[in-house]
């Protein structure tokens, strides 16, 4: 948790982008794995955390824009709770924490909201996306459950992504250490990966790497020398050498910020001719898009010039041809790279995302397209000093998208299919990093940057 005045300042932005009524931001509850008393792993929601800082089960809590007011909901701890989990603070004083001096029993919140309805205010609320928040919004509310997303208030939204875009300098720092967390976690991966080790094997370690400082991992790890598929999170296979194993993992720091990295390895400790011609092109269009990542560019038209990168640099290896523009407008090389370049990071490693993805990644002067590859891409609009997002192109050979596609006689005048039917066998590559934008620029994230190279890659495995 930050100091009392970081969440004061941040209430009080919001207030100032809001008109009127209230906001309701929600804390999540303990979500049952199989029986009431044996729980997931207790995850807070993100706004919440950002408003209210608090980073346990029950809570509520309300701005309010028109009296200048704060509101902390929640339940003092009984004796009972005391005996199994030891004293705890009560709501008066957590709610002083974050510098809010009015707190209440969290059966009082229905209180309240009844009186602003009674007064035709207006209830502000983010769209829900746990069960139990829409049928505690229907109770407070009397909206059904079932359309709680739909009234979900889009001036709240745009104000909440507005905020939580451009990233605090204690912001900064928690990502840095969740990166840093995560530089321990891929080079542990690169040092396990040998033919004779099991997957899951390496993805329980990094797991543990990303608990042991504190937290969890910021998702659930892709770990596989199937990368072909794009998260896969089947970790049932021994490692066999000749294979590509790619890792998809991150790290929450202990208050919640998070990190994402990509790296794709030779198990064995050896590139193959055949990977570092693939690796090459994919390493380029990685650092391609660092060269144009800056304030003021879209993301949008990042991705499709690391696109053209990347339809060139297989040209060259003769399995696209014709005019690489043409063949990057026509999506052709979405075969290769169905997914975008990359998405939002923060207090989610997808930041925002339960807000929509049309305001998070996009805005009314950039919309999504519904050309396939494109399509995907979950940031696209301008970038701004203090986005923090992720650069992750990849070159994947998916045998059913490619069967689907020739049968189909999908854009062969720029696909060489008999040379891409030799790479069924491949697998995928995709290398990522997290990247903060800078005021002329941009830089990566964490302390240290993993091993990203051929040469730096094949001498961490062979150490």
């Amino acid at each position: 948790m930050f100091e009392s005045s970081i969440y004061q300042k941040r209430r009080q932005a919001l207030r100032e982008k809001m008109s009127s009524g209230i906001v309701l931001i929600l804390g999540n509850n303990e979500a049952p794995a199989n029986y009431p008393d044996n729980t997931y792993k207790f995850r807070q929601n993100s706004s919440f955390l950002y408003f209210f800082g608090q980073n346990n089960p029950g809570y509520a809590g309300i701005i309010d824009i028109d009296t200048n007011e704060d509101y902390f909901f929640g339940d003092d701890v009984t004796m009972d709770d005391i005996i199994w989990m030891g004293s705890q603070p009560t709501i008066q004083e957590l709610a002083a924490q974050v510098g809010v001096a009015k707190s209440f029993p969290f059966s009082k919140l229905r209180e309240i909201i009844g009186k602003t309805i009674s007064q035709k205010r207006k209830i502000h609320f983010l769209p829900p996306y746990r069960h139990d928040h829409m049928l505690l919004l229907e109770e407070l509310t009397g909206i059904r459950a079932s359309l709680t997303r739909q009234h979900a208030s889009v001036e709240l939204i745009k104000a909440v992504v507005d905020l939580r875009s451009v990233k605090e300098s204690v912001e900064i720092e928690e990502i840095d250490k969740a990166c840093n967390i995560g530089y321990e976690m891929h080079t542990a991966a690169m040092r396990l990966c040998k033919p004779g080790v099991s997957e899951q094997y390496i993805a329980g370690i990094l797991d543990g790497i990303a608990s042991s400082y504190g937290n969890m991992v910021s998702f659930a790890t892709i770990l596989t020398q199937n990368g072909q598929t794009l998260h896969n999170h089947d970790h049932s296979h021994i490692l066999e050498a000749g294979r590509l194993m790619l890792t998809d993992a991150g790290a929450e720091s202990v208050t919640n910020y998070c990190s994402d990295h990509t790296r794709t390895i030779p198990v064995g400790g050896k590139f193959s001719s055949r990977q570092k011609d693939i690796y090459s092109i994919v390493l380029a269009c990685h650092d391609h898009a660092l060269t144009l990542t800056r304030p003021g560019i879209t993301y949008q038209s990042v991705h499709l010039e690391v696109c053209k990168v990347l339809a060139q640099g297989l040209k060259d290896l003769g399995l696209m041809k014709g005019n690489v523009e043409e063949a990057v407008a026509a999506g052709a090389h979405a075969l290769f790279m169905p997914h975008g370049l990359g998405h939002m990071m923060g207090i989610d490693v997808h930041d925002m995302e339960d807000l929509g993805q049309c305001y998070v990644g996009y805005d009314d002067e950039i919309r999504p397209s519904e050309q396939f590859g494109l399509a995907s891409l979950r940031m696209g609009r301008r970038l701004q000093e203090g986005f923090v997002i992720t650069d992750e192109p990849g070159c994947y050979f998916i045998p059913a998208l490619i069967d689907k596609w020739r049968t189909e006689n999908l854009h062969t005048d720029f696909l060489n299919y008999d040379a891409i039917d030799k790479f069924k066998d491949f697998g995928g590559i995709r290398l990522e990093d997290d990247i903060l934008i800078t005021a002329d620029g941009s830089r990566f994230t964490g302390h240290k940057r993993i091993p990203i190279t051929i040469e730096d890659v094949e001498k961490i495995m062979n150490e």
